[in-house]
């Protein structure tokens, strides 16, 4: 009989329990203390201190044996059916003079940290499904007003781009549905994991704590009766009572009688269903159509992935929960044999064992989920090999063909083929990664939302477009960056006051740099002599006669007297990477864009032979 089986989702219950039995015991050890000090005048206040113990006894014993809200009534017969009552009457009745070591209560409070941190996880998930609805909402009513926008625009000159903006709605929606259904599916799993089997287990730890506790507690009086009869043969008797009594402690038949009065009935909360937007008719199938199948594609491989690095994690801690497990069986009763490390070591495994699973079942759900929707299209298994990288200039995502600029590292790009993207775009692009790279690559219509619409044309191609980066190119600075002086030179033929924080200031007469040409918005994105950036209106600028100034040359890398030594062997993955040996010296690059300045992540510096390159700032350590 087990507190998981009998008592289910009363784990305060079971470690209230644990609480008044730690507290009982903790009055033992009191009565022995007290007991060494009124030696002298042991016959006086014999009476005294038994009455004493008596009172502290009636006032927690039913806290101990019943708990503090039973289910079922109960009265002094009840308590006399506790082993532990009737070895507590009988040590009162002896008043044996012994040691009991200070009781440990961190496993009871390390369960219950745990079991909050249960509820946490699982309230966490409960509500990532309500934020999914919500989600999936907004992008239903989003649909709704691009398609209103779309009806209104059928005779101006945008109606190509509020078509393709609504398409890429709907193909948002579809996304967001299909998260908001696999969120409740989650959600509903690990409901079910949570009052079928992780409370179980928790309540389980407690009582397997509760029988290790008291044996060895048992094992403790057992001594100090050894040691009362030898040196008190007037208590011989008496104490040989007590001795017995303990031995008939039975942490199993307690545990029986708190199940008994604890039994109340419990119906698992019922699942969750899929609740379709109020102004979208839809239903509850996972959807597969276009872009959104392409995103089901990719999150099926991100879930396999993950669940193939977890399984042997998952093994392990498995493993190292049977062997603590062992060695706690093997030490019970034995409290010199350093249980309390062990079972501290067993319920840290047994933890993790369980949040593992917890893992392990939400990626199998998801994954059953998707195989079933797909039916077994599951694209070309040719994933991307996506890392997150900032962009200095902007730079064409492959998807969804609308700019990504900035340090932020709001773009992705795959390392072996070079397709840069949004990161918001990485799961719409189909998995059919070339290997390539040298030559760039564009989603096709079939992969992308502008397949259904037409394509916006541009005045310009951009000089990055032929660009590829390096390995080590990912970093923030470095992310195709090409000289400002390649721009085309245009002239600011009105003044204008920018109304948002993307946008910039410009003056009748000035020149300014294009970065970015009109996609047909009516903006284009500019810098000015001063370094600034951002949009202003195509129609207030004009190209200037001027001819564009030289590049300037690269700043001469000048050494800055600061060293940093090699913590680990790295071998460079692109001609503007350094080696780094482990021991080895590099000095650092002086200049505001040199040394420690580079980028996020990434240094420049000098090696030995002279070489000015950059390398991964955490292989090495200042000198």
């Amino acid at each position: 009989m087990s507190y998981g089986e009998s008592l289910p989702d009363q784990v305060d219950r079971v470690a209230n329990l644990s609480d008044a039995q730690a507290d009982i015991f903790v009055d033992i050890r009191e009565l022995y203390r007290e007991r060494a000090t009124i030696e002298r005048d042991y016959a006086a206040k014999l009476m005294a201190l038994a009455q004493k113990a008596i009172e502290k006894k009636n006032k927690k014993m039913a806290l101990a044996v019943v708990g503090d809200d039973p289910s079922k009534q109960w009265n002094d017969d009840t308590l006399v059916q506790s082993t532990l009552e009737n070895a507590y009457s009988k040590i009162i009745a002896s008043f044996v003079n012994s040691q009991q070591e200070h009781l440990n209560l961190a496993d009871d409070l390390n369960q219950a940290q745990f079991y909050q941190k249960v509820l946490a996880d699982t309230d966490r998930i409960y509500s990532d499904r309500s934020k999914s609805k919500i989600k999936y909402d907004e992008e239903c009513a989003e649909v709704e007003t691009l398609r209103q926008k779309q009806e209104r625009a059928q005779d101006d000159k945008h109606s190509s781009r509020a078509a393709k903006q609504c398409q890429q709605q709907i193909v948002d929606m579809h996304n967001a549905k299909n998260l908001y259904i696999m969120s409740t599916t989650v959600a509903n799993n690990v409901k079910d994991r949570l009052f079928t089997e992780d409370l179980a287990k928790i309540e389980n730890q407690h009582q397997h704590i509760q029988s290790n506790y008291i044996t060895n507690v048992v094992t403790v009086l057992q001594h100090a009766q050894a040691l009362q009869l030898s040196h008190h043969d007037a208590l011989k008797n008496q104490a040989s009572v007590v001795g017995v009594a303990l031995t008939e402690i039975n942490s199993k038949k307690d545990q029986a009688v708190f199940i008994e009065h604890n039994l109340r009935h419990f119906a698992s909360p019922t699942d969750w269903s899929f609740e379709p937007c109020a102004s979208h008719h839809d239903t509850a199938e996972i959807n597969v159509e276009g872009g959104a199948k392409i995103f089901l594609q990719n999150k099926l491989q991100r879930s396999r992935a993950k669940l193939q690095e977890l399984k042997p994690l998952l093994e392990g801690k498995r493993k190292e929960a049977e062997q603590a497990m062992s060695f706690v069986d093997a030490g019970s009763g034995n409290p010199s044999s350093g249980s309390v490390d062990a079972i501290d070591g067993l319920l840290d495994a047994q933890h993790q064992v369980t949040l593992y699973e917890t893992s392990q079942s939400i990626l199998e759900t998801e994954i059953r989920i998707i195989e079933t929707a797909l039916g077994g299209d599951e694209g070309s298994q040719r994933p991307h090999s996506f890392k997150s990288s900032s962009f200095t200039i902007p730079t064409e995502c492959s998807y969804c063909a609308t700019s990504i600029w900035g340090l932020s590292k709001q773009g992705k790009t795959c390392k072996a083929c070079g397709l840069s993207v949004h990161s918001k775009c990485e799961l719409k692009v189909a998995a059919d990664c070339s290997g390539v790279r040298g030559v760039r690559q564009k989603v096709t219509d079939s992969e992308s939302v502008s397949g259904s619409s037409p394509t916006l044309s541009r005045s310009s191609s951009r000089a990055s477009s032929t660009v590829l980066p390096t390995a080590s190119s990912f970093t923030q600075s470095t992310i195709l960056t090409i000289p400002e002086a390649e721009f085309p030179v245009v002239r600011v033929v009105y003044d204008f006051t920018p109304t948002s924080p993307f946008e910039l200031a410009v003056h009748e007469g000035a020149s300014v740099r294009v970065v970015e040409e009109d996609d047909g918005s009516g903006w284009v994105k500019v810098v000015d002599e001063d370094g600034g950036r951002g949009l202003v209106p195509a129609s207030y600028i004009e190209a200037a006669d001027a001819t564009p100034a030289p590049a300037s040359g690269a700043e001469q890398s000048i050494g800055s007297g600061q060293f940093v030594r090699g913590l680990y062997d790295y071998r460079s993955q692109g001609p503007d990477e350094l080696d780094v040996s482990e021991g080895a010296r590099i000095e650092l690059t002086s200049g505001a864009s040199g040394g420690r300045n580079y980028a996020d992540g990434w240094w420049e510096g000098i090696d030995a032979l002279g070489r000015k390159g950059i390398f991964p700032s955490n292989y090495v350590e200042p000198v």
